[in-house]
């Protein structure tokens, strides 16, 4: 494990230069040298990257995800994240061209974006569900990085790093808006993953695991579908306006409202057999799901 704390230390890594400023560098790709190819490694970095990249024959394991850079992609990266980087073929050349953008949290300390940084869902997403861009957005996305680059290797002013964070701002909400775009493009393939959920949700309810288990976490469900806790409650977000957890609720109230309608087990029975340890946990939520409490549901029936 390889625990960079400060930006130069990672250039010194590479085989770069010292960065021209000590929280922030703007790399091009082409310039890391070709020597820098690990047999495996696994690294931490103490800051922020926002990477446009194509990398032939580079794997990048993110968790137990691998992922290759053959297709122009932008991903971004949080601090304190681990990442397992491998070539892909230690015989080939590693073809590699686009830009990295290293920001140290101190660069934007005291400022609207340090405050508002997190609050983009794309950090938390994996490697795997980067950002495949048209090349319209990426031309956009590049002019918005070389605007940053010459801001970069001017001389450091008092406007200097105003006008960066202006850019990095720039750059963060067309990546959101692009993220946007996305999940309408890939309609059919997230349709498909909502129906993938849906069978696992229907499939964990009809089991015995809510006894053993309880209820479904987002985690638990965002793992089986090969995805991160946040892309997948933002997807559901866009296609059907809620997040993974109101999509497990919802599914637990359709089963709540069958063994209510269809059994003669009690509300504590139906609510222990659900994953509720609680009686008036289960009585609460499927009120504010129904506007009705399970008594009074139940009633409705006879």
């Amino acid at each position: 494990m390889k625990h960079f704390k400060t930006i130069a230390e990672f250039h010194h890594f590479v085989g770069l230069p010292a960065p021209l400023h000590p929280l922030l560098s703007v790399v091009d790709i082409s310039t890391v040298p070709q020597s820098y190819n690990p047999e495996s490694i696994k690294i931490v970095m103490d800051f922020y990257s926002i990477s446009v990249k194509r990398m032939v024959n580079y794997k990048v394991q993110y968790g137990q995800r691998p992922f290759d850079f053959n297709d122009g992609i932008m991903s971004f990266i949080s601090p304190n994240q681990v990442l397992s980087i491998d070539v892909d073929d230690k015989g080939k050349k590693v073809e590699k061209s686009g830009w990295v953008i290293y920001i140290h949290p101190d660069f934007i300390w005291n400022t609207a974006l340090a405050k508002g940084i997190r609050q983009y869902d794309f950090w938390d997403y994996l490697l795997n569900e980067a950002l495949f861009m048209s090349d319209k957005e990426e031309a956009i996305i590049n002019s918005v990085i070389q605007s940053i680059f010459e801001e970069y290797k001017s001389n450091i002013d008092q406007f200097s790093k105003s006008i960066i964070i202006s850019h990095i701002e720039s750059l963060l909400n067309y990546a959101d808006r692009f993220y946007h775009r996305q999940f309408i493009t890939r309609e059919k393939s997230n349709h498909q993953m909502l129906e993938r959920l849906e069978t696992l949700l229907t499939a964990y309810f009809n089991s015995d695991d809510l006894l053993s288990t309880g209820l479904p976490t987002v985690a638990y469900l965002a793992d089986m579908l090969n995805l991160s806790p946040k892309y997948l409650s933002c997807m559901l977000k866009m296609l059907t306006g809620q997040n993974t957890q109101q999509h497990i609720h919802g599914k637990l109230i359709e089963k709540a409202k069958e063994k209510l309608s269809t059994t003669n087990l009690s509300v504590s029975e139906i609510a222990y057999g659900l994953g509720f340890e609680h009686l008036t946990s289960f009585s609460k939520l499927f009120k504010a799901k129904t506007s009705k409490s399970p008594i009074e549901f139940r009633a409705s029936f006879n």
